[in-house]
């Protein structure tokens, strides 16, 4: 009995494990902890392994790869198909060990400590700022409640609460005022955990050749440049931009039948956090009116004319994501000139 390929549906604390044979047949069918699974894989030859990517699956395959299997990591959507009648753990199992073998499947890079490291520190910061936002809307909240107002953006609110909490004209009651202190504390602490995560974040982008390398593109800063690193590596998951581009939903949805070409809005796939990087960086760069030192500045006045402005931002955007795979994938510096304004004793010349 030779084993050629593993299935391991994940769980918290117990494994389903399903083996086949070179046939194709079932020939192992285990329940396991997860201290069971590493000894079990020490003790089996060399083969192929399938887990869905989810939590932990990128530090177990890590592991399994170092005692010589080749583990492949399948998005949890592509195993679904593959899941024969009534689901249970065994069946998810033996649909992953299908799946695995199949030669168009798509799989998703096993990430490094490093990579998982900064992917926490992204989402710990994600978190934070959601749990920002929410605490001002809440501010906004129990002072429009008192008829006290304030224009839009976080900053002048933020410049205002000191005068607010000292304010004795504006007939706040004292458990108002101090529910409002507490408010103003926790926003505080809360900036100052954003600011520390920012310059660690910074600090990591400097010192990462990647990141420097991505940060020269137009609308990338230390953020996205960092978030890319951790997301994607060096890019070789994807053949070419465009593939990076639709993996991050930049791309319109079809819908195509009977030979017609159906194009919708665009997928919203993938990594969400990401994609909303790449739409504040193309927003940003299609703020500035000086567009000279934009390899692409007349492509993007042109788009403006004729379509939408949202639809320009994710235009531009998807040509950031392209633009980023590349210099990732070929290991090159991206640079943007300012354009030539040609002469006509130039146009003479060249001809």
């Amino acid at each position: 009995m030779k084993i050629q390929t593993i299935g391991i549906d994940l769980g918290k604390a117990t494994f389903h494990v399903v083996g086949f044979d070179e046939a194709g047949n079932v020939v192992v069918k285990k329940r396991l902890s997860r201290k069971q699974v590493i000894c079990y894989a020490a003790n089996v030859p060399p083969c192929l392994i399938g887990m869905e990517a989810c939590c932990g699956a990128h530090h177990l395959g890590a592991a399994l790869e170092a005692r010589g299997h080749q583990v492949r990591l399948i998005p949890a959507q592509f195993v679904r198909p593959f899941v024969k009648s009534n689901k249970n753990d065994y069946r998810d199992a033996e649909a992953i060990a299908e799946a695995v073998q199949r030669p168009t499947m798509r799989f998703v890079p096993i990430k490094t400590k490093d990579q998982l490291d900064l992917q926490a520190l992204h989402r710990t910061r994600d978190r934070l700022v959601s749990r920002r936002t929410s605490l001002v809307n809440q501010i906004r909240a129990f002072l429009l409640e008192r008829r006290i107002t304030f224009r839009q953006g976080r900053a002048y609110l933020r410049q205002r609460m000191p005068l607010i909490l000292e304010d004795a004209e504006l007939n706040l009651s004292p458990l108002m005022r101090q529910l409002l202190d507490q408010l103003w504390q926790e926003w505080k602490a809360v900036e100052e955990q954003i600011e520390t995560m920012n310059r660690t974040i910074a600090r990591i982008a400097d010192q990462d050749a990647a990141c420097q390398r991505l940060q020269q593109v137009p609308g990338v800063g230390p953020l996205a440049a960092t978030a890319i690193a951790a997301a994607v590596g060096n890019g070789s998951a994807f053949r070419k931009g465009r593939d990076f581009a639709a993996w991050l939903g930049l791309v319109p949805r079809q819908h195509s039948t009977g030979g017609k070409a159906k194009l919708l809005g665009i997928s919203k796939r993938g990594n969400p956090y990401l994609r909303r990087l790449f739409i504040h960086g193309a927003r940003s760069i299609l703020t500035v009116a000086n567009r000279e030192n934009i390899a692409f500045g007349a492509w993007m006045t042109q788009l403006e004319s004729h379509v939408h402005r949202n639809v320009a931002i994710v235009a531009v955007a998807n040509k950031l994501a392209r633009i980023a795979w590349a210099v990732l994938a070929k290991e090159e510096t991206y640079h943007w000139p300012p354009a030539m304004s040609v002469t006509p004793s130039d146009r003479s010349q060249a001809a």
